[in-house]
């Protein structure tokens, strides 16, 4: 048998890595976004999306008022209380300036990295190190959603979880479901995937989508779910699917079997459908195969590096 991928052996890691976050969540508590802040959070790619799936699941559940931006995109002159940044690799140009002009105006910043030995050391107020989760291979994985889960810990262990989002540790037991059952056979030989969600698991959607460009070269859409009989719908159609993060929108399934899509949906319903979180580790896995495939090294994909520095700043 062929010798699995270091993203595949990453992916699989990342039950143990959610219930390592949770249990670490006591000695970072304190650099975390405080209840009743007005807070950014800010990240690029991966990063990005799981800002705004953590953005709204802070807001939602009555923790703060909290907007996420790609770091490059940060609305200069905006008050926050607090600047709360992702970034993997630690030396991410676009994240170290936007720390930097942060300390310059007396704004808090904190920053959750792999990293212990980057500039984001120096750069961020507070620090959160996941250093177990952090990865080998280009295409980001575990530290993303090891993320989400040490946020959700957090938000879980303050009464802020909105209605309906599990515990992490439900959501860690989830996983290990989805890293070991099989993908369908429809899913793997589909020709295009239109990823969807509501709330928080819009930007799962939006990561589901990149993992499967970077990693395989997919043809790949996010969108909110419900917009995605405002055109969307359009490419869908037999060989394509839609999959939904979440609860599926009443009528969706419908509009997809009309057009003759495939929809995936998590498995089963109710309180055996998968936690979004998990359902986002099955997209990883799906990636890999299709890029496995299709001859690809799904650990280092084609044009990407692991780490965007600008102009040789802050390597």
């Amino acid at each position: 048998m062929p010798t699995p991928s270091r993203t595949s052996a990453e992916i699989a890691t990342q039950p143990a890595c959610w219930r390592q976050a949770a249990r670490s969540l006591p000695a970072h508590a304190a650099a975390l976004p405080r209840r009743g802040e007005r807070v950014a959070v800010v990240g690029c790619g991966t990063s990005w999306f799981m800002a705004q799936s953590y953005a709204e699941l802070r807001e939602s559940g009555g923790h703060g008022e909290t907007d996420a931006f790609a770091a490059s995109e940060f609305p200069a002159g905006r008050r926050y209380d607090r600047i709360l940044a992702i970034t993997r690799s630690g030396t991410t140009t676009e994240v170290l300036d936007l720390l930097g002009r942060a300390r310059d105006a007396g704004v808090p910043t904190t920053a959750i990295t792999a990293d212990p030995a980057t500039p984001v050391m120096t750069a961020a107020g507070s620090l959160v190190v996941l250093d177990f989760a952090d990865e080998e291979s280009v295409v980001q994985t575990r530290f993303a959603t090891t993320v989400v889960a040490l946020l959700r810990a957090h938000l879980e262990a303050e009464g802020a979880l909105p209605p309906g989002v599990r515990s992490i540790a439900e959501a860690a037991e989830h996983a290990e479901r989805a890293v070991s059952e099989q993908l369908a056979a429809e899913v793997c030989g589909a020709e295009q995937f239109t990823f969807l969600g509501t709330g928080w698991t819009y930007g799962l959607a939006l990561e589901a989508g990149l993992k499967m460009r970077e990693a395989a070269g997919a043809w790949t859409e996010a969108y909110p779910a419900m917009e995605y009989r405002h055109g969307p719908i359009s490419i869908t159609g037999p060989g394509r699917v839609a999959w939904m993060f979440g609860s599926l929108p009443q009528g969706l399934a419908d509009d997809v079997a009309r057009v003759g899509g495939t929809l995936v949906a998590g498995s089963g319903t109710g309180t055996a459908a998968l936690d979004p979180l998990a359902d986002l580790v099955r997209a990883q896995r799906l990636a890999v195969a299709i890029a496995e495939s299709r001859g690809y090294d799904p650990d280092r994909p084609r044009n990407l590096t692991r780490s965007v520095v600008l102009d040789g700043r802050h390597a």
